[in-house]
């Protein structure tokens, strides 16, 4: 008479720490490679080699004069006080609406040994689109609540 066939203990036990490893791998692996710093105009140029072999973010506001669009891609200017970084942007989608002159915008992507910003992802704000008019004083908190209900 031969007994049920019964798995081991000991194969359930490997095959579960083999299937946590390797989502603790996947895990760590995709946060590291998704992981980007953000840095000022003056930081990058300050950061020697590591600059090259990092993922990061850097704001500024675009240069009057500076942005040349061809279809989804464009470069532009990006200046910080006195300091200023050429941008070149490739992605997927066209630069958002409010990526004009003088906008705030923040490029994410990797900085080349050309001394160039290889952006993949823009956004841009445009502060005084947000601003009250000239003349007009902004709305204060009272001014812009909902009224009561009862």
């Amino acid at each position: 008479m031969s007994t049920p066939d019964r798995k081991s203990p000991l194969k359930i036990i490997v095959a579960t720490v083999l299937i946590l490893g390797t989502v603790a791998y996947l895990a760590v692996t995709g946060v590291r490679d998704n992981k980007s710093y953000y840095v000022t105009i003056n930081e990058l140029h300050g950061m020697g080699n590591k600059a090259y072999t990092r993922h990061l973010r850097v704001a500024g506001n675009v240069a009057p004069g500076s942005v040349t669009r061809s279809g989804t891609n464009a470069t532009f200017t990006l200046v910080e006080l006195d300091k200023t970084l050429k941008v070149s942007y490739q992605g997927t989608e066209p630069p958002p609406d409010t990526f004009k002159d003088d906008a705030q915008a923040l490029a994410i992507g990797t900085y080349g040994k050309d001394g160039v910003f290889h952006a993949t992802q823009l956004q841009a704000k445009c502060a005084s689109k947000y601003a009250p008019a000239p003349g007009q004083k902004a709305p204060t908190a009272a001014a812009t609540a909902l009224p009561a209900t009862r």
